[in-house]
């Protein structure tokens, strides 16, 4: 008996670490797909033209046409290096340290599907951001929202997605606002949150919280599905009209001779990285467009002679406007070599 029990032991060991293992095994591909959703859902996009080819891509882009096996290597989608068509998106990036370790000894250049032309296209240039719908923005005065959320199905204190939730107008007598089928982005308001006084008079930040549509319309109220929630949404939340955003953004020429500051983050954070959402001070009326990319600078100053000077600013990041309002812009940081502050300095590049 005590030999089968020790059996039976052994049995149970070996099937729970083969459990474990197992787990493990899902845990650690989900945790790639997440990583690789992330890593892919924002980026730098060339489409190509007619005659293009890696070898000349990794000129025009990365300024070495030897350099086109790490341009392959970033986009696995393509099978084959040496045939590229038009119409195909090409993911551009920042080489790795990894990658200018390499010194691969003078690699086949990839054959040309046809003639380049004598003149080159301009680039084509597009910026990825699958999740542009839930960017906010800083406007002054705030939106008039269109309605509120007073109420959710079973009480519920955070909803979510599926979640149904009860609506109306700020004015009671305007039901007709809510016709079966309308979308609306669920958002809130807030002040940046800094200690810098000064950048308050840009207004209230409009953080995005979620999509609902309408599903029933009532005399007094409506019946709203949730469709997406970016954030927690709860009791008390506001609505605004839904505005479909395209998630691809035209890279375009920055405005010359633009120098402001960034506001704040999105998530009122005081540190920022690559693909933090954030807030500058500029906008429409200083020519600020989507798709423009400025620097991201870092002020110095040293004592000389027994008085201080100010250095030549340092570029330390870069960052591409998403959306644009009248004297502020939302953009994403594309790049960033140390931490990036709310009060940071920007410029054209």
């Amino acid at each position: 008996m005590k030999i089968k029990m020790q059996r039976l032991s052994l049995v149970s060991l070996f099937f729970f670490f083969g459990w474990a293992l197992i787990a493990a095994g899902h845990a650690m591909a989900a945790e790639a797909q997440i990583s690789q959703d992330v890593e892919y859902e924002a980026g730098f996009y060339y489409t190509v033209q007619k005659g293009d080819t890696l070898w000349d891509l990794s000129q025009r882009f990365s300024d070495s046409p030897w350099q086109w096996p790490d341009l392959w290597r970033e986009n696995k989608q393509l099978p084959n290096p040496h045939w590229i068509y038009p119409g195909e998106r090409i993911r551009l990036f920042r080489k790795s340290d990894q990658h200018r370790q390499e010194t691969p000894a003078t690699p086949a250049a990839p054959r040309v599907e046809s003639a380049p032309p004598a003149d080159l296209p301009p680039l084509q240039v597009d910026y990825m951001y699958s999740s542009v719908d839930r960017v906010g923005f800083i406007r002054k005065p705030a939106v008039q929202s269109v309605g509120i959320i007073f109420k959710s199905e079973d009480d519920k204190k955070l909803i979510s997605e599926n979640d149904l939730v009860y609506v109306r107008h700020p004015d009671n007598h305007k039901t007709n606002a809510f016709m079966p089928g309308t979308r609306f982005t669920v958002y809130k308001t807030r002040q940046p949150n800094n200690d810098r006084d000064a950048l308050r008079i840009y207004g209230d930040q409009h953080y995005f919280l979620g999509v609902v549509e309408i599903v029933k319309s009532d005399r007094e109220y409506a019946i709203a599905k949730v469709m997406k929630s970016f954030n927690a949404i709860s009791v008390g939340d506001l609505l605004m009209p839904y505005e479909a955003r395209q998630p691809t953004i035209p890279v375009v020429d920055s405005t010359p001779g633009i120098k402001g500051q960034i506001i704040a983050s999105e998530e009122q954070t005081r540190i920022m990285g690559d693909r933090f959402i954030a807030f500058i001070d500029k906008g429409t009326d200083d020519r600020i467009l989507p798709g423009q990319v400025y620097t991201i600078q870092q002020e110095h100053s040293a004592r000389t002679g027994g008085r201080s000077i100010v250095l030549e600013p340092v570029a330390i990041g870069s960052l591409l406007v998403l959306r644009t309002e009248k004297n502020t812009s939302t953009v994403i940081i594309t790049d960033s070599r140390r931490a990036i502050e709310p009060g940071q300095p920007i410029s054209t590049p």
